[in-house]
């Protein structure tokens, strides 16, 4: 069942950019030390991309380095996922979700609907 509502997702060019947002609820985000991001493309396994912290800090898995952040606005109980330099494989489906632990392990607590990101070459 949803808990965690993604938006912004689209189709662009490869090298293009998105950034993702995801509301939830304060109890959300008071409950849980990490928030992050999950995608799942067809056929595929699911995977971690990124979560942070509640002092800000982040992980990314490899793949994502240097072209992903991750950032979080407490006041506006907001998380955010600005995706650079895209590229064809990032296509899928991307979940934000809730851990106590990481969720860059790619098994969350909490996650919602997930929106499409579709990269073209």
């Amino acid at each position: 069942q949803a808990q965690l509502v993604a938006s912004g997702g689209g189709s662009v060019q490869a090298g293009g950019s998105l950034r993702l947002s995801c509301t939830a609820s304060r109890y959300t985000f008071s409950t849980y030390d990490f928030l992050g991001w999950f995608r799942q493309a067809p056929g595929k396994e699911r995977e971690g991309v990124a979560d942070i912290g509640r002092d800000g800090s982040t992980r990314y898995v490899d793949f994502v380095k240097g072209r992903f952040t991750v950032s979080r606005d407490n006041a506006k109980n907001t998380l955010y996922l600005q995706m650079d330099s895209l590229k064809p494989e990032d296509t899928a489906m991307y979940y934000c979700a809730a851990d106590p632990r990481t969720v860059v392990a790619g098994t969350p607590r909490a996650w919602g609907q997930g929106t499409q990101v579709t990269v073209s070459s």
